[in-house]
């Protein structure tokens, strides 16, 4: 989920707060994962506590390889990752990878992700707001047996708290949704 946390992200409205999506309940676990750019520096210190207050996980949307070294210096639980078509955003999935954290690959289609060049360690999106602009049973099908595979709403509008085209592909798919936490 990204919350108004996500200051410059033009999709988010203001109603999106960490108190409105604690007080909905949707998910029997959420994990808050705002984007790392607008995270940084002292606005990550209340970010962190408001996002832990509300029992959820606390993750972080990377954009790509130039966050990855900044990124890893917080303690995310998890990280969604954007992983464009090129090599240092490859290595940047491996580098978050070896933080031992789980990563998602977020929307692999819209960004052009190679699928066979990232580690089956990585969980994979599938999610309501670009699945359908992309031939997806193409897609993720050769993949299927290699990677689990993360459910979601992409956190924009305008579902940002439903997933049910996702859940629609992953069925077509025959995938399961993964709970990366217990």
């Amino acid at each position: 989920m990204h919350t108004v946390f996500s200051t410059g992200d033009g999709a988010i409205v203001p109603q999106q707060t960490v108190e409105l999506i604690a007080a909905i309940g949707h998910a029997e676990i959420t994990g808050i994962s705002d984007h790392f750019d607008y995270l940084t520096g002292p606005v990550f210190d209340t970010y962190e506590k408001t996002v832990r207050n509300h029992g959820f996980k606390l993750g972080t949307e990377v954009d790509g390889y130039r966050w990855v070294k900044e990124a890893l210096q917080y303690p995310f639980e998890y990280y969604v990752y954007h992983c464009h078509n090129t090599d240092a955003d490859y290595k940047g999935a491996e580098k978050l990878l070896e933080s031992g954290k789980p990563v998602i690959i977020a929307h692999p289609q819209a960004l052009d992700t190679d699928l066979k060049r990232v580690s089956p360690n990585a969980l994979i999106e599938i999610n309501n707001r670009y699945v359908f602009r992309y031939d997806w049973r193409n897609y993720y099908t050769p993949f299927l047996k290699q990677f689990r595979f993360i459910l979601s709403s992409d956190a924009h509008q305008p579902h940002w708290l439903n997933h049910v085209v996702a859940a629609y592909v992953a069925k077509e798919l025959g995938v399961e949704n993964t709970i990366v936490f217990h």
